[in-house]
């Protein structure tokens, strides 16, 4: 009933329960972690579809994809019609799944018209949308908050025209842009849009946990869920969700030493990308949300963060865990 296979275009997932897009944070290493869970999709983060435009090195980065599982997803950014239609034709070479942001709210994306602003000026989205959708060569997809602010809730209108225009799914986090993560998810306005389209509706916000989910489906009737903060030192989450909605059953917690597996595996892939200088410095981010809940972890978490080297890191890490 809640978890099924889900067919995006021409493009069949082997279920329904998706990792998001988190800029800063769903990187190559990252995505490799939550794969070992079978997450139905993981997506990049999002890319600059201009800086696709310009050539830039740092965002061909942001789309490398090796040693990943197939298929993937890669989401770009932008408001300008030329970059995005370059950007399209791009990525579609890259990934299975285009999936195009108007959901971002930070100020350095919508000061420029991208992200979340799109959602205050239907006519450009819709513009943005054909264009993307008219130069890929793969399905694409679409991940929108419910409007601007609560005065301006127009999650319904922009899944009617990026469905008339072609869009294969859309993805709705029941948030405003102006709600950045604060409150609940609106999942009244998720429900609206899946009674609206005929495309599959994928339902984001907080989806922190295994009862969460099942109320994502319950209240919403969606087609997918999208985990996205949840999975954050959190990766097994994407096999205790598909546990939980099989068979109303929880699985037990990954023991420590399971944990500590993997936070050293996230470490070497992160080393393996980033070298020792920037991947140590990025890890602590990870760790953070790794022992948030453990005995102790705030004073390991502060020692943590001035380590500088792999051995110190992996010491730190094995001492931690072992005590």
């Amino acid at each position: 009933m809640y978890l099924h296979k889900l067919k995006i275009g021409n493009v069949e997932l082997k279920n329904n329960i998706l990792l998001a897009p988190m800029a800063g944070i769903t990187d190559l290493p990252f995505r490799r972690i939550v794969e070992k869970f079978n997450p139905g999709l993981v997506t990049t983060e999002m890319v600059s579809a201009k800086a696709i435009l310009y050539n830039d090195e740092k965002t061909k980065n942001l789309m490398r994809t090796e040693g990943e599982k197939r298929p993937i997803a890669i989401q770009i950014f932008g408001s300008d019609i030329e970059a995005m239609e370059y950007g399209a034709k791009y990525v579609s070479k890259l990934a299975d799944i285009v999936d195009i942001n108007m959901g971002c709210p930070a100020p350095k994306v919508t000061k420029n018209g991208e992200g979340s602003k799109l959602l205050t000026d239907l006519d450009k989205a819709e513009k943005v949308i054909e264009a993307v959708v008219k130069n890929s060569t793969v399905p694409v997809t679409l991940k929108i908050r419910t409007g601007w602010d609560k005065e301006n809730i127009v999650a319904v209108d922009v899944a009617k025209i990026a469905e008339e225009v072609g869009v294969s799914a859309i993805t709705v986090h029941g948030r405003t842009r102006t709600d950045y993560y604060s409150g609940k998810a609106d999942l009244d306005i998720i429900k609206k849009v899946k009674e609206n389209v005929k495309i599959p509706v994928i339902g984001n916000g907080d989806i922190m946990d295994e009862e969460a989910a099942k109320n994502m489906f319950d209240v919403t009737g969606v087609d997918g869920i999208m985990i996205g903060r949840g999975a954050i030192g959190n990766p097994w989450i994407f096999e205790k969700v598909k546990y939980f909605l099989e068979t109303g059953k929880k699985l037990e917690d990954i023991s420590l030493e399971e944990k500590l597996n993997i936070i050293k595996e996230h470490f070497d892939y992160l080393l393996q990308e980033k070298g020792e200088y920037t991947g140590v410095r990025e890890f602590r981010k990870y760790v953070a949300y790794y022992t948030k809940s453990l005995p102790n972890s705030s004073a390991f978490r502060v020692k943590f963060n001035s380590l500088e080297s792999k051995e110190e890191v992996i010491d730190a890490l094995e001492d931690f865990f072992n005590r």
